[in-house]
């Protein structure tokens, strides 16, 4: 018997809430006063993404660790910037 969903659909249905809850954040966090904790949860739903697209689109989650640690790391290092650059006072 079929499973009527598989890990990749499952995958591809996560990235699909979290890009449409994203963008929902960018269109109204500004108006409601929420800039820095919408700046947070978008960052953090992007690296969620991130992740799920370079273990399991990639394939690199039964790849050889150090592919793994430089992508994620490459990943980490990349969000921790813009969220810095993001939150860092004017």
């Amino acid at each position: 018997m079929k499973r009527l969903l598989h890990r990749t659909n499952a995958i591809w249905l996560a990235l699909l809430a979290a890009t449409a809850l994203t963008t929902w954040l960018g269109e109204h966090a500004g108006a409601q006063g929420l800039g820095a904790g919408a700046a947070v949860v978008v960052m953090a739903l992007s690296a969620g993404k991130g992740c799920l697209i370079v273990l399991d689109y990639m394939e690199l989650r039964h790849a050889p660790a150090l592919w793994r640690r430089l992508l994620l790391g490459w990943l980490a290092a990349v969000v921790l910037l813009v969220l810095a650059a993001t939150l860092w006072p004017r």
